[in-house]
């Protein structure tokens, strides 16, 4: 890829916000686009990635609310292992239009519980599945331990309080320097 050029997404599921209606909308990744998305999150595979959304319009904007599922293998944060997880998780997004996106991302506005991440979108068209890979990527447990974990800790001596661990460590030697 050429500098200035821009990847495609892995899994793109572009909607037009004109075609917009009231039944929900499901997309799935293909096994070649979940092998993709397995290599740019650095997991071990994406086995499924399917999503049910709502969308709704509202003004220029458009709102997005639904559930993804997804079945993935990503390494334990200790050992290294395989470690299989599926994912369940709800999530609301705002596709905000290009030309509104600088005052949208100028607003310095403290977001609650019940405020939307917001993504911009040009012309009349969004992407629906980069915003969905985009809330998988969220909903991984990135520190996720497998079973055999507490036993690599005690191995490596990660689990010895008094000794501080290997950061302690490295910490008290710049300290001497």
């Amino acid at each position: 890829m050429s500098e200035g050029e821009i990847a495609s997404p892995e899994f793109s599921r572009i909607v037009d916000r004109r075609s917009v209606g009231e039944a929900p909308v499901r997309i799935g990744a293909s096994e070649a686009e979940c092998a993709a998305l397995a290599k740019r999150f650095g997991l071990v595979s994406v086995e499924r990635l399917e999503a049910d959304i709502v969308l709704d319009i509202a003004g220029d904007d458009v709102l997005a609310s639904g559930t993804l599922r997804a079945d993935i293998v990503q390494s334990c944060a200790v050992s290294g292992d395989d470690l299989p997880a599926t994912i369940e998780d709800a999530f609301s997004l705002r596709f905000v239009p290009e030309e509104d996106w600088a005052d949208y991302e100028a607003e310095e506005v403290e977001l609650g519980s019940e405020d939307l991440d917001a993504l911009p979108y040009d012309g009349t068209s969004f992407d629906l599945g980069e915003a969905v890979a985009q809330s998988l990527v969220l909903a991984i447990d990135p520190f996720a331990t497998g079973p055999d974990a507490d036993t690599v800790r005690s191995e490596q001596g990660l689990d010895n309080a008094a000794k501080g661990g290997a950061l302690a460590e490295a910490l008290a030697q710049l300290k001497k320097d």
